[in-house]
């Protein structure tokens, strides 16, 4: 019998905030009383919720607008809304979820200004309509019934932004803390495309980025942004979400790039450098083979796969490293099956494990080499021993 799970996508190829994200729940079918009832547990005064419905470009959606009864003055730490996340009668993986944004928040905040997390204090992202605006996105996303979000590449605005440090260039600082290591498109809108709030939200809920998994779609919604653009040439300003049911194991299609270079002047030591690099840039996967190029010289045709986001990152390195006068780039679809990682315990420490099920859905594991290899060093054991402890814990787990 196929096991069937709820999933929801964000399209933030025209942008994504904390209110926009709340406003594609609330278009996607989310009840506002519903919404209510969990603010109001969290006892942060008289907050009105705005909900309208909009266009963005002769688009509709809907506009969420958390609106306080009172101006505050105060801005809050880290433990100020972590104390407030817990004493909000929220249940434990709303919190915990909520908690987890705004943590990945304050590590952003605290990377830009150079000082210890706890000394950190939000302003706008402090603020209660952000308290609103990530609370009601987490429990929305559970009351809507998903239990996995997915997200695509996140868009960056340009231009500048007022805020409490001033005028700031765009990508603000502290989004560009948080989506290191995410796959980011530039867009030249002349505004802010992907906020901090969204940025965290996106980070912190989203199982992976890329293209939208195989799902049948029951419900869609778009949230719309504060304000619209009379450029004929602007994207709306709208965030979309895509809510449906998808099979546990299916595999799933997306677009990867594979770089190939052959070279003739490196050694074998150098080669091995070289596909390290590749992997620490963003490579999915590099490899070399040995070859004969005309005039029968031995060399090494190197290789790389990579998501298309990465192909620059990955093309330094082979110029870099490589020594290659060209870089062949092709683009290619592959399959692949639904996987996770768990971590399991061994006498010896903790290892993480690969799961991926097949289309029987028949779990097969693999434990992380890089982990047994690191037992195996500081205990003196047998890596095929920790290898076989951490299938043997694993097995037990299930």
């Amino acid at each position: 019998m196929k096991k069937i799970k709820r999933i929801a996508y964000f399209d933030c190829s025209c942008g994504v905030s904390g209110d926009m994200a709340l406003g594609a729940l609330l278009d996607a079918g989310l009840h506002r009383e519903d919404l209510l009832g969990v603010i109001a547990g969290l006892n942060i005064g008289r907050v009105e919720v705005k909900v309208s419905k909009t266009t963005r470009r002769g688009i509709g959606g809907t506009r969420a607008e958390v609106v306080p009864a009172k101006k505050e003055t105060r801005p809050r730490h880290l433990d100020d809304i972590l104390r407030i996340l817990e004493k909000g009668g929220l249940g434990k993986s709303v919190r915990k979820k909520s908690a987890a944004v705004f943590k990945t928040l304050a590590r952003a905040e605290a990377r830009v200004h150079r000082m210890p997390l706890k000394k950190v204090h939000f302003h706008e992202v402090g603020a209660l309509d952000t308290i609103v605006d990530v609370v009601g996105t987490v429990a929305g996303l559970e009351m809507l019934g998903v239990e996995e979000v997915f997200c695509s590449p996140l868009s960056l605005g340009s231009g500048w932004v007022d805020c409490a440090h001033g005028r700031l260039p765009l990508p603000a600082p502290a989004t560009v803390e948080i989506l290191k290591g995410v796959p980011v498109r530039h867009a030249d809108e002349g505004r802010e495309m992907t906020t901090p709030t969204g940025a965290a939200l996106m980070v912190t809920l989203s199982r992976e980025f890329g293209t939208m998994p195989p799902v049948r779609l029951t419900q869609v919604g778009s949230g719309a942004g504060n304000g619209d653009s009379d450029d004929a040439t602007a994207r709306p300003n709208l965030l979309r979400v895509f809510i449906g049911e998808a099979e546990v194991g299916k595999s799933r299609g997306e677009e990867i790039a594979v770089l190939t270079a052959n070279v003739d002047d490196i050694t074998p030591e150098v080669c091995a450098w070289a596909i390290e690099r590749l992997l620490a840039a963003g490579a999915l996967d590099a490899w070399a083979e040995p070859i004969a190029m005309k005039k029968d010289r031995p060399a090494w045709a190197v290789s790389a796969m990579c998501s298309p986001d990465a192909i620059a990152a990955v093309e330094e390195v082979f110029f870099r490293e490589t020594g290659t006068l060209g870089v062949r780039v092709r683009i290619e679809r592959r399959r692949v099956l639904e996987r996770k990682i768990v971590r399991v315990r061994t006498r010896w420490g903790a290892v993480r494990v690969k799961v991926a099920l097949d289309r029987d859905m028949r779990p097969g594991a693999s434990p992380e080499f890089e982990d047994c290899r690191a037992i195996a060093e500081k205990k003196g054991v047998a890596l095929r021993r920790v290898y076989d402890a951490a299938i043997a814990a694993f097995a037990r787990k299930k």
